[in-house]
């Protein structure tokens, strides 16, 4: 697996004040994606809302997550869950075969693998989150993300998408 660099405390902050308000929407959908997720798997200990999820959790070190900008290669860590955001970028990257659930999501159980909608409002709504959090079932074996002991452990999953 690629070594990946957390958030410092703050950064996330400073990236959306000094960015585009685009940046401020696709990190709050991750938020309640990811929130929600940890929530329907039982995850002990987490924030009470996705905003505090976002700001105290998204992308930190302790949070075994990772947002990557690279083109898409399949991870050879098969406890990682991979969602591949934007059914435009999946279609053009090469893909284990997928399942389509409905025309928004398409998993491929075997590589822990996850087509969703693009990260914002529109495409990856409220209803799409919860859907995906409640149908969308891959194997949650929980592991650590690069072997760091870790005294809450939770799903490492691994968001890949293009630069907008």
């Amino acid at each position: 697996m690629q070594d990946f660099r957390s958030l410092a405390a703050g950064e996330l902050e400073y990236i959306v004040k000094h960015t585009s308000n685009h940046w401020r929407k696709i990190f709050n959908v991750y938020a309640k994606l990811l929130l929600d997720w940890h929530q329907v798997n039982n995850r002990k200990n987490l924030p009470e809302s996705w905003q505090k999820y976002r700001d105290q959790e998204l992308f930190q070190s302790h949070s075994q997550e990772a947002l990557i900008f690279s083109h898409f290669r399949l991870n050879q860590n098969t406890q990682a869950i991979n969602i591949i955001a934007g059914k435009t970028y999946a279609a053009n990257v090469d893909l284990p075969p997928l399942v389509w659930l409905d025309s928004y999501f398409a998993i491929n159980k075997q590589h822990r693998l996850i087509v969703a909608p693009y990260p914002d409002y529109r495409q990856l709504s409220n209803e799409r989150i919860t859907y995906a959090d409640e149908r969308v079932e891959i194997s949650t074996t929980v592991v650590p993300l690069h072997n760091q002991s870790n005294s809450g452990k939770i799903h490492h999953i691994l968001i890949h998408r293009v630069l907008p």
